[in-house]
């Protein structure tokens, strides 16, 4: 097994501070605005779920719960050991090493997708969308989260960290490929402000990261993101 699989796109934040981004997971959406707008589209009760993009698995348990399977692939191999240790007591989930683009999963064979903030940024993943219609049958649905870069405390952060970032182009892909947008609410709720600190500093590079420790005092933060779906 490589340590990254070939054609992967690196992910600067989870590679390289697995531990820090465990907490960044543990603070994002407390209220569940994200599943519940997924749910209103499409539930995974019963359903065979492809988690791309799993990281270390931290949203497989939750889709075990009520799916019939579960899959969860990945390009770096020191998170897939970690995902399968993290699911090494739930039979029905499985964890690969892979990437977006080239999917090790049968033609057919899932009903849900979900992505959250993994590979599918627009322009340029069009390989990656491919592999969806492959692997997703008839009757299935998609799920891309991603920031929304318009509004929110998060988004303002976000357009001072990555100036090039167009989201008309970005919304303007998506719908030409056929792709809904729902807009979502949620936020980051953080136990303690060290771990804050610690995700501020891996999620943006540091001059940006020391003025929003600067600006920001407390231990929350309203986060806007966009839901992408379709059905297949």
């Amino acid at each position: 097994m490589p340590r990254i699989v070939k054609g992967a796109r690196p992910s600067p934040n989870i590679w390289n501070s697995p531990a820090v981004y465990e907490l960044e997971n543990r603070a994002v959406d407390p209220d569940g605005a994200i599943e519940a707008a997924i749910r209103r589209h499409r539930s995974w009760a019963g359903a065979n779920v492809l988690d791309v993009g799993c990281g270390t698995g931290y949203h497989l348990p939750r889709f075990a719960a009520e799916a019939a399977r579960v899959v969860g692939v990945e390009p770096h191999r020191s998170l897939v050991d970690h995902a399968r240790r993290r699911c090494a007591r739930l039979p029905l989930v499985e964890v690969h090493q892979g990437t977006a683009q080239d999917l090790p999963v049968p033609d057919a064979s899932v009903d849900v997708v979900h992505a959250r903030w993994a590979y599918f940024f627009g322009p340029g993943c069009e390989p990656g969308l491919a592999e969806l219609s492959r692997v997703v049958r008839r009757g299935g649905a998609a799920f891309v989260i991603d920031n929304d870069a318009t509004r929110s405390t998060f988004g303002g952060w976000f357009r001072a960290a990555f100036p090039a970032y167009d989201p008309a182009e970005v919304e303007r892909f998506w719908a030409i490929h056929g792709w809904q947008r729902e807009a979502v609410d949620m936020r980051w709720r953080f136990e303690r402000r060290q771990d804050f600190e610690a995700v501020v500093r891996i999620e943006f590079r540091p001059e940006v990261a020391e003025r929003v420790l600067a600006e920001h005092r407390g231990l929350e933060v309203d986060y806007a993101v966009n839901l992408w779906w379709r059905e297949f």
